[in-house]
């Protein structure tokens, strides 16, 4: 099925440029091929990504009234709901596709030096992801790139390094997790991983690879959804993964226990909009694909709330009180329906400000 200039179904040489940091270097050479033809992106509506893509992911992400409200942590129930999660697959321009249903939204760069992919799923959806890669092309998965450290992007972790796929991440991802790691936001202490599923290929602020006759620019933000966020940009195609400094149409979550704020948001939403064109296709860490104008909306949402709770925080209301005003109340019909509700929100936009 084509919409909307992309292609979406439900089955599914390398050498490293001298980066601003210095992570192992790579020497096989790379692909001379170009990505596919530019084409402009129209907005994908939000019915439209519920109607196609949400039956998948409700399984796994749309349960929030029911997990906070009795205090289960999300990654538990996220984690089981990803066995049966439905994994859809977009293809994007030239050999770059996403994969939608288990955790964040994972892009797959395929070709002769093996396929790349941005984000690891969640491990109990790993027939299926299977299943969706093989779809895609017989290439071996060679490459991983970890967007940022949380579960929900790195639980696939092992696996996929178990099957010949080098790890490449920001230094922070693999600092949590190497350690034990709380995340108060969802109640749950992650152990340290296993050594098989931390990154081994690190940088600090940018790296720069190709592979399958394409670039990749990684560069990492100052803390924002965690202090290990990085973007992902295919230069060529004018393809860019921003993970979760961009939820299209949901609050986001802020992780304040590993560096998240709602200011660093706002800075990497404002960066995100710069760095765009209208034609660029944008990947989110959660939602449909986007572009600049879901990238405008996403910020200026961000950047409302945030002045409406500090008004009222600064003028002494307590978080009831705070939470009492509504201050999402003009957002929570298009962005409340996710993980995050108006209500989370609120409260984690009052702790940071």
């Amino acid at each position: 099925m084509r919409r909307n200039g992309l292609t979406k179904t439900s089955k599914p040489r390398q050498r490293c440029d001298a980066p601003l940091a210095t992570p192992t270097d790579l020497t096989q050479p790379a692909s001379k091929d170009i990505a596919g033809a530019m084409n402009a992106v129209a907005p994908i509506s939000r019915r439209h990504f519920l109607a196609s893509t949400a039956m998948a992911t409700a399984a796994v992400w749309l349960m929030p009234r029911r997990i906070f409200a009795d205090g289960e942590s999300p990654v538990i129930v996220i984690r089981n709901a990803a066995a049966t999660a439905t994994i859809n697959v977009t293809k994007l321009r030239g050999n770059v596709s996403v994969l939608e249903g288990s955790g964040g939204n994972i892009a797959v760069l395929t070709g002769r030096d093996g396929k790349l992919l941005v984000d690891a799923g969640i491990t109990a959806s790993r027939p299926r992801i299977t299943e969706a890669l093989e779809g895609l092309s017989s290439d071996p998965v060679k490459h991983l790139i970890n967007s940022h450290w949380h579960f929900d992007h790195t639980d696939g972790n092992e696996w996929l390094h178990s099957v010949g796929a080098e790890i490449t991440a920001h230094e922070n991802t693999r600092k949590h997790l190497s350690v034990t790691t709380r995340v108060e936001g969802w109640k749950f202490t992650f152990p340290p991983a296993p050594e098989g599923a931390l990154p081994t290929k690190l940088f600090g602020k940018e790296l720069k690879l190709h592979l399958n006759g394409a670039t990749l620019v990684l560069e990492h933000y100052p803390p924002a959804h965690t202090d290990s966020d990085i973007f992902i940009q295919f230069p060529e195609a004018d393809i860019i993964h921003v993970a979760d400094t961009f939820w299209n149409g949901h609050f986001p979550f802020i992780d304040y226990s590993t560096g998240g704020s709602i200011d660093g948001m706002i800075r990497a939403a404002e960066a995100n909009v710069a760095r765009v064109t209208e034609k660029t296709i944008v990947v989110p860490g959660h939602g449909p694909i986007g572009n600049k104008s879901q990238l405008i909306e996403f910020r200026d949402m961000l950047v409302s709330v945030r002045e409406k709770v500090s008004a009222l925080k600064k003028g002494g209301r307590s978080l009831d009180e705070v939470l009492a005003a509504k201050p999402t109340g003009d957002y929570d019909a298009k962005w409340g329906g996710f993980v995050i509700d108006g209500k989370n929100f609120t409260g984690l936009v009052y702790q940071g400000v």
